[in-house]
């Protein structure tokens, strides 16, 4: 049962071991061993067995070792592009792992030492050999932009050994660079200014961006874009922006421009930033008066105002002061610095002072005006005003004043009447507006109003009935009230709904002729009105019966008929 692997002294009986203890396969060996009696001749005739059992125990006397594919190593390298997929196994490594002691000697822990997070070894525990696989865990850091190069220790260490053995080796990983960066300006916005008037070809900014790619990916590329970028120009590869050759700047015409420029790699990837420009103003314009010789009407009491204008675009380039440089006599007029605005010494209060200064009867004085602005260097204008100076002796009230104010300035009379008769018209067309739809919301027929007021209770047919006979007429002043009664109605209500049978006027007393009697047979036709329903016989047959029943209705009537009489006697015609 040696197998091989040991030897005994057939003397002593001392058993040794034939290989190297590392050689040994079994950990338990049973041999069988005989004893044999030798006689003198030689012969083993008695003889006996006895077994042994030897068990090999193991020595924890070898670390962990790490192979490459050539054997034993202790560096492993590997070149690979940067941001690779988190998952992704770095295949490029060939790693193997081994502890060449037995049981509970062979086991160890592996562990990667490095930067943190960014790879995991598998296994992570290991008995007696294994393959050792590094797995990608954060791809965002491995940047080659941050780390051209990764180094780690990977630790093979005993678990349950007193001596702890442990072993390493070195894993050195090389990136490679991809474009996965964007240019970057040092600024999302540039501000700038420049004067006015500077020469074509004038810097203006440089604006700067940086794409920290390697090789191509790494260059920047600048152009200028956008609705205000058309008198600037950008250097493609400073980012120096300077006016086009022909540009003209104006902060009078245009004092603010804003555009957009933009940095782009090879690669096509880009980012923007915002340009502000302002066109400084500078003190290239004098003050203009309107006119230079300029003739104005003065009450005594009122001021003169002149002005004059300067075209620059920013202050103080553009404030004027006024001064009054020659006028004869010189202690007459005072003149507001900012303003403009001239009038008579405190004192002058009537036009005997002035005669009493100067001996010029017609009061028309001449003075030298300047306008100066404030800029730096400053430019200044003169102007001659020639003031007639007046005493209002027309009627005193606003409307003198302003025709006296509005002399010098016809167009501002015109557009103050023009105003006001506006104001007139707007005010009258909103008043008939207002009639227009107070008028469309009511009823226009206002007598049918009035009577759908007065209206009673309705009467019942009989009573109706009765009216149809009392139409039928009894006498001439019956008659004659009926009839003006019914053209009363007809007239204010201004429709035909209601037909009346004719009625013949009233005869005269001598002979007097025959009344026009409607037929019996046929009486009158009535009929019920459908948009004047208020004139109803139910009134008329009211007011009749009322009529009829007065005395002095009836003294009415008489003095009506006998007018009638007289003025049909007058024209020679009796039935008219």
């Amino acid at each position: 049962g040696s197998e091989g692997s040991f030897e005994i002294n057939n003397t002593t009986g001392a058993i040794s071991v034939t290989k190297s203890p590392n050689q040994l396969k079994k950990e338990v060996y049973e041999l069988k061993v005989q004893a044999s009696e030798v006689s003198l001749e030689g012969d083993t005739s008695v003889y006996a067995f006895a077994m042994v059992t030897i068990r090999v125990v193991d020595l924890n006397n070898h670390p962990p070792t790490f192979y490459g594919e050539s054997g034993p190593q202790n560096k492993f390298e590997l070149t690979m592009y940067e941001h690779p997929p988190e998952g992704e196994i770095l295949r490029g490594l060939k790693i193997t792992v081994n502890d060449s002691d037995q049981g509970a000697n062979a086991k160890f822990n592996l562990r990667l030492v490095g930067p943190g997070g960014i790879f995991r070894v598998v296994p992570q525990t290991v008995l007696n050999e294994a393959q050792v696989t590094i797995i990608v865990e954060n791809s965002a850091a491995i940047d080659y932009e941050k780390f051209k190069v990764l180094t780690f220790k990977l630790l093979a260490i005993e678990v349950n050994t007193p001596e702890k053995f442990s072993s390493t080796a070195d894993v050195v990983i090389h990136l490679l660079d991809t474009n996965d960066n964007v240019p970057k300006f040092s600024s999302d916005y540039y501000i700038a200014r420049i004067p006015e008037n500077s020469p074509g070809g004038s810097n203006v900014v440089a604006v700067t961006a940086t794409d920290p790619d390697s090789g191509l990916w790494g260059e920047v590329k600048y152009s200028i874009y956008g609705t205000g970028a058309d008198l600037f120009l950008i250097h493609p590869s400073t980012g120096i922006i300077y006016t086009q050759p022909w540009a003209v700047l104006d902060a009078e015409v245009n004092s603010k421009y804003n555009f957009y420029v933009k940095a782009e790699d090879t690669d096509g990837k880009y980012s923007l930033a915002e340009v502000f420009i302002t066109v400084l103003d500078v003190n290239d314009h004098s003050p203009e008066f309107n006119e230079n010789i300029q003739e104005k009407t003065m009450i005594i009491g009122s001021p003169v105002k002149i002005e004059a204008i300067d075209q620059d675009a920013e202050e103080p380039n553009n404030i004027v002061d006024y001064s009054i440089m020659q006028a004869d006599p010189a202690n007459v007029f005072d003149i507001d610095q900012s303003t403009g605005e001239i009038k008579l010494k405190s004192y002058i209060r009537s036009l005997d002072i002035i005669h009493n200064i100067t001996k010029n009867k017609d009061c028309i004085w001449s003075l030298v005006v300047q306008a100066k602005d404030r800029g730096s260097p400053s430019f200044s204008t003169t102007a001659v005003l020639k003031i007639d100076i007046t005493e209002e002796t027309l009627h005193k009230g606003p409307m003198a004043a302003f025709l006296m104010q509005t002399k010098d300035n016809p167009m501002k009379a015109l557009g103050v009447l023009a105003g006001v008769m506006g104001i007139m018209v707007l005010i009258t067309i909103m008043i008939s507006t207002a009639m227009f739809w107070r008028n469309k919301r009511s009823n226009k027929i206002t007598p049918v109003r009035r009577i759908i007021k007065k209206r009673q209770i309705p009467q019942s047919r009989t009573v109706r009935m009765e009216w149809l006979k009392f139409k039928r007429p009894s006498n001439a002043a019956e008659k004659f009230v009926v009839e003006d009664d019914a053209k009363s109605l007809h007239n204010e209500n201004s429709n035909n709904n209601i037909q009346v049978a004719p009625i013949p006027p009233p005869t005269a007393p001598l002979p007097p002729p025959p009344p026009a009697l409607a037929p019996k047979g046929d009486p009158p036709m009535w009929r019920v009105p459908t948009v004047s329903g208020s004139l109803t016989p139910k009134f008329k047959n009211k007011q009749l019966k009322k009529k009829s029943h007065s005395s002095t209705h009836s003294a009415l009537v008489s003095e009506l008929k006998m007018k009638f009489e007289k003025r049909n006697a007058a024209m020679g015609d009796p039935h008219i």
